[in-house]
């Protein structure tokens, strides 16, 4: 077993053994239990990038074994500079949010971390697959679990949530599983993805295929207009489960998008690019202004996901270098502050029992240390330099001013309205004077909320000084996906 089985494999092992512990008597072995288990599935992707080779775009770690014969179905893993990242992210983010639910969740708690522990070696065995059949039972697979986490942990309206989530993201993955199977079809048999990213197609195939993956990923992105049952997820989700599905679940779509349709249909991605950007463009000032009037601090914050990630899809497909690096170093820096703002509203939430902006005001006179860090990650948000938000968002502005001056100019509102929704929030919030009882009772962080909120602070500020170590991982493989594609697959 390689270090890329033991990184899926790890996780799900220990959540059954949780399961199988099962028991709320139990709950302090359960806990402890579930933070090794995510300790130990961290630290088995680090070897990842200490071994990772940066002279080539080929998959690295490659593990394959005949799983189904009869359909040439094999476990096939490997990851290269597009994926690399995101299996540490998944794993990153899996040890802060045990730790963030270890006083928080006092019933169901095996099921609770277990779900958690299951659910994080499904996306990385999403990042690692390189057969068909296993990308598309992962991808499918993760849905369970986080329908579970919000159905069982949610809010009052957790079942409506629960269920319009998984009906949106399942019901686009149908047309997939049907390109999937052409796809097998064509290529005389074979589930290999990297075969058939060098499947001689026309261009009526590529479309078909084209639109086929973008009615999977384009929903679990979410991109606009079937970004609505993002929102309903998040504010019903616990804190938890918003951050899993912000930081690592809302990445699966945008990660497809690089996998999938580009490589494969290369010509059906450049004829229909201007699709992808203008319903970017639509997510990254429409869905800014949405945000604006947002009152819950769960939606704002929702719906700036979505805002974030139109970056990601736009860096893609403007098609060079600084667009598409720039779209996955977005990738990564959402997870980091979007992970990180829904922890902090979680922390509210606990004291206070409430989302809205009106129940607050003057959190800092009562939180001080606590606000440090949520000016920071507001910062962040906003894309302030030298945070991680900057990074990524400022590489696609420029690589879309490459392409078309006037598309930067417009991409670039989005600074401005990110930074007016996100200040104006914080000013409501944490800012002026103590606006009632409920704040003033309110007690600073303690150390369990200090740590998570550290090392989250940690990865905002490395990434947002020294992005250079995230991007040469993945320079050449970038380099490679952009070669390939510039290069039509018509027969």
């Amino acid at each position: 077993m390689g270090l890329l089985s033991l990184a899926i494999w790890v996780p799900i092992a220990t959540g059954v053994l949780l399961l199988a512990i099962g028991r709320d008597h139990n709950a302090g072995t359960v806990r402890v239990l579930a933070l090794l288990g995510s300790i130990a599935s961290f630290l088995v992707t680090l070897p990842l990038i200490g071994r990772f080779d940066y002279g080539t775009a080929a998959l690295q770690f490659v593990e394959k074994f005949v799983w189904v014969e009869r359909f040439n179905v094999n476990y096939h893993l490997g990851v290269d500079g597009l994926s690399v990242w995101f299996v540490l992210l998944t794993a990153f983010i899996t040890v802060i949010v045990v730790v963030a639910g270890w006083e928080v969740i006092t019933e169901k708690v095996a099921q609770y971390m277990a779900a958690f522990l299951i659910l994080s070696g499904l996306m990385v065995g999403v990042f690692a697959a390189a057969d068909g059949v296993l990308f598309y039972i992962l991808f499918e697979g993760t849905l369970i679990p986080m329908y579970l986490i919000i159905g069982i942990w949610g809010g009052p309206r957790r079942v409506y949530a629960a269920f319009k989530f998984f009906l949106y993201t399942f019901a686009g993955s149908l047309l997939m599983l049907v390109a999937l199977l052409y796809l097998y079809f064509k290529s005389g048999g074979s589930f290999d993805i990297q075969s058939w990213h060098k499947l001689p197609l026309s261009l009526t195939e590529q479309t078909i295929l084209f639109f086929a993956f973008f009615a999977a990923f384009s929903v679990k992105v979410p991109m606009w207009p079937v970004h609505t049952w993002l929102p309903d997820a998040h504010v019903e989700a616990p804190t938890g489960g918003s951050v899993v599905l912000a930081a690592i679940m809302l990445k699966l779509g945008a990660y497809g998008f690089l996998r999938f349709s580009m490589p494969i249909a290369p010509d059906a991605a450049h004829k229909y690019a201007w699709v992808m950007i203008t319903l970017s463009l639509v997510a990254i000032i429409y869905i800014g202004l949405v945000a604006l009037v947002q009152k819950d601090m769960k939606k704002l914050v929702a719906y700036s996901s979505v805002a974030h990630m139109g970056f990601v899809t736009l860096g893609f497909f403007i098609f060079n270098e600084l667009g598409v690096t720039g779209g996955i170093v977005q990738m990564i820096a959402h997870g980091f502050v979007s992970g990180a703002m829904f922890l902090c509203i979680g922390v509210l939430y606990d004291r206070v029992h409430s989302r809205e902006i009106a129940a607050y005001g003057g959190v800092i006179n009562q939180m001080p240390r606590f606000a440090v860090f949520v000016v920071l990650f507001a910062m962040a948000n906003c894309g302030l330099p030298g945070t991680a938000g900057f990074v990524g968002e400022w590489m696609v502005i420029l690589g879309t001013v490459q392409v078309n001056f006037w598309l930067g100019l417009l991409t670039a509102t989005a600074l401005i309205s990110g930074a007016a929704y996100t200040l104006w929030m914080i000013k409501r919030v944490y800012y002026g004077e103590v606006a009632n009882a409920d704040v003033r009772a309110m007690q600073d962080i303690g150390v369990r909320e200090f740590l998570v909120l550290t090392l989250l602070a940690v990865a905002v500020l490395w990434m947002g000084l020294q992005p250079k170590p995230f991007t040469d991982v993945m320079q050449v493989s970038v380099d490679q996906l952009l070669r390939h594609v510039a290069v039509s697959k018509l027969p």
